[in-house]
């Protein structure tokens, strides 16, 4: 049971550490304007206020990553499930939080129309090294 416990611990962090890399991503292609190149208004400024809650929010992440790792026999492919799972984040922000939470409307179209695009890439960074630092983190064992 106390390896459960460890694995979980260890996915929590690793999906706050991918949160960090996910959050540095989404705010350098703002402020190199990438993100205004594609025509989407998506430019946040880097701060405590918009950047904690995003760690918070990629910890919980990392315990539905844990859901998909749990059994020992189903720890393989680390980076792969946490590509698969990032995709749940990503309908969460398309499909509720931007029509429901925000005006930007169905899919964030009001911030542009391939902001769905850079959704998906930002999160597939999130899934991409919640799969590395849990592997670092949990080591062979």
């Amino acid at each position: 049971m106390q390896r459960t416990s460890a694995l979980l611990a260890v996915c929590f962090c690793a999906g706050l550490i991918a949160a960090l890399f996910n959050s540095l991503t989404a705010w350098l292609g703002g402020a190199w304007g990438i993100t205004s190149l594609a025509g989407v208004a998506l430019a946040p400024e880097l701060s405590k206020a918009w950047l904690y809650p995003r760690l918070v929010w990629g910890g919980l992440w990392g315990l539905a990553y844990f859901i998909s790792i749990r059994p020992l026999r189903q720890r393989r492919h680390w980076v792969r499930k946490g590509l698969w799972i990032s995709l749940l984040p990503t309908a969460v922000q398309l499909f509720f939080i931007f029509p429901q939470h925000t005006p930007h409307g169905f899919l964030g179209l009001g911030l542009g129309s391939l902001t769905p695009l850079f959704v998906i890439f930002y999160n597939l960074i999130w899934g991409f090294f919640t799969g590395v630092f849990t592997r670092i983190l949990w080591g062979r064992g």
